[in-house]
């Protein structure tokens, strides 16, 4: 397995992009403005898109994705959620008043979008790549996954803040390999990531000491004006668990 990561800011300007990863070449991890960094091939490949929440960061290009490249296609884009999610982006996205709602669209037999809603801990098997949604603790509604190859696995925790729920999982996988996890906020704004239910570098170390497998951890969602201080707070406390920041365009094989 391949992953590309897209865009991985918790902001946008300049080359901070939102939220996204593309996964070998027909799978997306959220669909973020990070979608655009796709070309036209590219974008006509994808089949499923894996959404970790409802949050705008995380589900804005599904249209212009949708409404690009649907009509180019022989089948159904297939979003990959919580019900929740799934009611969410109904109501307040696909619902013709602020997009059109491309499961109905040219038809109901074959339209470009269709919704399979994930149930936590479901398992999806993609030519033997498994999928796997791990609980989060958001704001809203929302999962993060396990990428598992068989012979490695990432994890990317998605938008959440404190999560014993999440390290009970994840310390029973016994090829993880590599652990994507946000840190939304520097710790002069702790309050802010409590209150939103992010991570700040002090909320981090608590949560990384519940970590009982070896990973490579990478820093994802920094906010671009304060990604400077917070991945320095990150590398001064966390110095032992060697804390990376996720790059645009960094390439993940596993």
């Amino acid at each position: 397995m391949k992953l590309r990561v897209l865009g991985c800011s918790g902001g946008i300007g300049g080359d901070a992009q939102t939220t996204a990863m593309l996964l070998d070449d027909d799978i997306l991890i959220d669909a973020g403005t990070g979608v655009g960094n796709l070309s036209m091939e590219e974008m006509v490949k994808i089949d499923h898109i894996f959404l970790t929440h409802a949050h705008l960061d995380h589900v804005a290009f599904i249209p212009f994705l949708v409404d690009t490249v649907g009509s180019l296609r022989t089948r159904p884009i297939i979003i990959h959620a919580l019900q929740a999610t799934v009611d969410i982006l109904q109501k307040h996205l696909f619902n013709w008043h602020l997009w059109p709602d491309f499961t109905k669209i040219p038809d109901d037999r074959l339209p470009y979008m269709r919704y399979e809603a994930l149930s936590l801990g479901n398992t999806v098997d993609l030519d033997g790549r498994k999928i796997t949604s791990l609980p989060a603790h958001h704001a809203v509604p929302a999962i993060g996954y396990q990428l598992n190859s068989g012979q490695a696995s990432l994890v990317f925790t998605g938008d959440t803040t404190t999560n014993q729920a999440l390290w009970s999982i994840t310390n029973k996988i016994e090829n993880l390999k590599y652990l994507i996890i946000e840190s939304a906020f520097c710790d002069e704004k702790r309050d802010i990531a409590i209150r939103s239910k992010h991570l700040c570098p002090s909320l981090l170390a608590e949560e990384l000491v519940k970590l009982e497998r070896p990973a490579e951890i990478f820093i994802t969602h920094l906010k671009p004006g304060d990604a400077e201080v917070t991945m320095s707070e990150i590398q001064r406390n966390l110095a032992k668990f060697n804390p990376r920041q996720l790059e645009n365009n960094q390439l993940f094989e596993f």
